[in-house]
């Protein structure tokens, strides 16, 4: 059960949170999203007042979790995006880190993506497909903005910048879903496929002088 720390004791709460997110990231994996507060107080050791009492709500909850799992993604993002490699390997190669991503932990991105289709989302009033747009929406502000600072797009560019990280997201997210839940081909052939889509106008912008480069 729940344990009381110490006031004053340093970096109490952090780590206490932190315990609680990977116990529900271990219900996630098992239950993707029918992942319930009951089985993540369970599994936590505590009573499910106490894990509102972190959290607030299944809502509160579920923003603590994708901010979590979107920052991780986020790393991996930018490191394919600034590795030593021509522009079309680093395309390729950011493309296939967010769908490696997805396929490793199937689960928890249907409780990121998808609502639950069970009594328990119901009985929670919680809509997990309400409070996916945010993430997505951060992703596409991210990805605008490394466009933005590596490829000169002309007049207008920061705003063509904003459309292309948007798009780019939107496609990445709704090929992938389709993608995991069908696995029509190797996910290999899907990076490619998706790489020869963008392979238009971004294989011949220039960079930006003084710049990165992309």
């Amino acid at each position: 059960m729940e344990t009381t720390h110490q006031a004053g004791e340093p970096g109490a709460a952090e780590r206490r949170r932190r315990e609680l997110l990977e116990a529900a990231d271990r219900v996630v994996l098992r239950d993707g999203p029918k992942a319930s507060m009951n089985a993540i107080a369970a599994e936590a050791g505590i009573t499910k007042p106490i894990l509102y009492r972190h959290f607030g709500d299944k809502a509160g909850l579920y923003q603590a979790l994708a901010v979590r799992h979107t920052d991780a993604l986020l790393d991996s993002l930018r490191a394919a995006l600034d590795a030593p490699a021509e522009r079309r390997s680093r395309v390729e190669s950011t493309l296939d880190t967010y769908l490696a991503a997805i396929e490793a932990r199937p689960q928890v991105y249907r409780f990121l993506m998808h609502p639950a289709e069970d009594s328990h989302s119901a009985e929670r009033g919680f809509d997990v497909g309400l409070h996916s747009a945010p993430l997505l929406r951060r992703l596409g502000e991210e990805l605008a903005e490394v466009i933005g600072e590596r490829v000169d797009l002309g007049p207008g560019s920061e705003r063509l910048a904003r459309v292309w990280g948007h798009g780019i997201v939107g496609m990445m997210h709704a090929a992938g879903d389709w993608w995991l839940g069908e696995r029509p081909c190797e996910r290999a052939e899907l990076v490619a496929a998706l790489t020869d889509l963008l392979w238009g106008r971004l294989a011949t912008a220039g960079n930006r002088q003084g710049g990165p480069g992309f």
